[in-house]
């Protein structure tokens, strides 16, 4: 009887392995199958308008006359003087400005935003007496559009607005200079933190009520908890927060735009400026701005990446994943 049933068992292992690696291709398989139709519709919406740009970029529109004295108008091929203009031409100054406003309006906005999203997923989290309330209030002005929301800010920012009359000031927010500026800033933190901390507030709804529990009987006050236990165990969700965020900011266009105006030095982001470029029917250096764009964001949202380390595809998980199967089938290949 027992040579009957262990003789089974044993020569039963190397099909079961094969048959799981079998299944894990044919997973594989029907993975890449049923996402197609995503990548197609991603190559169309993105790729091909991508491509476009670039082929754009290498062209400049202009206009003249013939010998006999007809308008003639057209593209001819510059190669990189688009990008040779932008970087060190006449309207180079007019560039660079726009990008410190950028980067000043990113780096500055998603610091405030960081702070004051955790300190809502906090108060969010915690359980009390219309907290349903708070949370709705809280998440309302993310959900107004951004159009809108800078039509808002400029009505209270107007020279007899809300914002004077509370600071008793005659302050011109929606003109030049930094009063502008910080009308953005301001806008634009009461608008998205409130995005910040709902993704918070969903990685804090995942850390067990027991670790704070054993954390009180080992005397730790709210702050330690917090700092120990709260943020490192939110650190993923935050870090893509804040990935998501910085990756939004650089490429705010619509609330500057509509709060303080087009062709305003101090608010003028990359944005703006390729709008500005396309509107002047500039097609070539306006795809320029948008590919220095694009290479800007990519290679911030790179260093945040390498240097935070931001699983944001899930590639943490992937290779747990990976680790442990690779365990499994040496533990198989040692039994055997």
């Amino acid at each position: 009887m027992t040579s009957s049933t262990t003789l089974p068992s044993t020569g039963s292992r190397k099909p079961i392995a094969r048959r799981s690696n079998d299944s894990i291709q044919r997973e594989g398989r029907m993975a890449s199958l049923l996402l197609s139709p995503t990548f197609i519709v991603l190559a169309l919406v993105i790729m091909y308008p991508l491509l476009s740009a670039v082929y754009q970029s290498l062209f400049s529109a202009n206009s003249g006359l013939d010998a006999n004295g007809f308008v003639v108008e057209g593209e001819s091929f510059v190669g990189f003087g688009n990008y040779a203009e932008i970087f060190a031409g006449a309207e180079s100054g007019r560039f660079y400005n726009a990008l410190w406003n950028t980067t000043f309006f990113t780096f500055v906005t998603v610091s405030l935003e960081t702070v004051i999203g955790v300190g809502f997923a906090v108060a969010m989290n915690r359980a009390f007496k219309g907290r349903a309330f708070l949370r709705a209030a809280i998440l309302i002005p993310w959900a107004i559009p951004t159009a809108v929301s800078g039509l808002l800010w400029r009505w209270i920012f107007q020279s007899n607005g809300i914002a004077n009359d509370l600071l008793n000031t005659q302050i011109l927010w929606t003109a030049e200079g930094f009063a502008a500026q910080a009308a953005v800033m301001i806008a634009e933190v009461w608008k998205t933190a409130p995005f910040i901390g709902l993704l918070v507030l969903a990685g804090m709804q995942l850390i067990p009520e027991e670790v704070y529990e054993a954390a009180k009987l080992d005397g730790a006050n709210a702050w330690k908890q917090f700092v120990s236990i709260t943020l490192p165990l939110v650190r993923p969700a935050l870090l893509v927060a804040v990935l998501f965020r910085m990756l939004d900011s650089l490429r705010m266009f619509d609330l500057p735009f509509v709060l303080i105006g087009p062709r305003k030095s101090s608010v003028e982001t990359l944005s703006i400026l390729a709008w500005d470029e396309s509107n002047q029917l500039q097609y070539g250096t306006a795809s320029a701005f948008a590919i220095i764009l694009l290479v800007y964001v990519a290679v911030i949202a790179f260093v945040f990446i390498r240097l935070l380390g931001a699983d944001v595809a899930g590639d943490a998980d992937a290779k747990a994943t990976k680790q442990s199967r690779r365990k499994i089938s040496q533990a198989q290949k040692e039994t055997r």
